[in-house]
């Protein structure tokens, strides 16, 4: 049984045309998401990955892992203690960790597709559902192909922040606009607070550095 680590599985990176002709064929909606969408959105690649990342709905999982092409196969894990499992035997209610897709034929991992939460007309913060955006900011359309908008990737990614997150965030951070930057500032003081990078939104020694905080001139 494979390990449920992600450092552990053997991985095939795609870049983001690629990953969105392998999902041609499937119906539901889906989006680039984590580093792969930042890239995507910056329009070139900024640090390496080890693997591409997509997004879906738990109510459209079912949908996209049946709409998958020929010999590929997805796999996830109900706890971090066990490894992996054919998605096919997860318990319908458990709460998936991300879906990892197998490239049957060489035993190598090519997409993980993170699993969040969605109504018809508004994407919605898993961690905290108070946070909401309508589909069309949460996910834009960059050069035909769906992706998850950088400041949603930054919250994501602010919780606990890991050395590639800060370069994603340096990355990103000046390509962002005034009125985005102050949505992710009060995003992230009133759900991640204690995150390393809402130091510099709340100190009273550098209220000018939060985007929304700023005296317009």
């Amino acid at each position: 049984m494979p390990s449920a680590d992600e450092s552990d599985l053997s991985w095939e990176w795609r870049t983001p045309h690629a990953t969105a002709e392998f999902l041609r064929a499937v119906p539901v909606r889906w989006w680039l998401s984590g580093g792969s969408a930042l890239d995507h959105w910056l329009g070139q690649t900024t640090r390496t990955h080890t693997h591409s990342n997509v997004s879906v709905v738990r109510g459209d999982l079912e949908g996209f892992v049946a709409n998958l092409p020929p010999g590929f196969s997805a796999w996830t894990s109900v706890s971090e203690e066990e490894g992996l499992i054919a998605f096919a035997d997860a318990p319908t209610d458990a709460d998936l960790h991300p879906v990892v897709i197998r490239d049957d034929a060489t035993q190598t991992f090519v997409l993980m597709v993170n699993v969040e939460d969605g109504a018809d007309q508004a994407w919605i913060y898993k961690r905290d559902p108070r946070l909401q955006l309508p589909w069309s900011k949460a996910v834009l359309d960059v050069g035909g192909i769906p992706t998850g908008a950088p400041e949603v990737q930054l919250l994501w990614k602010a919780l606990r922040p890991r050395p590639e997150d800060d370069l994603d965030k340096d990355a990103v951070w000046p390509r962002l606009s005034d009125e985005v930057r102050g949505w992710w500032e009060r995003a992230i003081l009133s759900i991640h607070p204690h995150s390393t990078w809402s130091i510099h939104v709340r100190s009273p020694f550098a209220p000018a550095k939060a985007s929304w905080n700023r005296k317009k001139s």
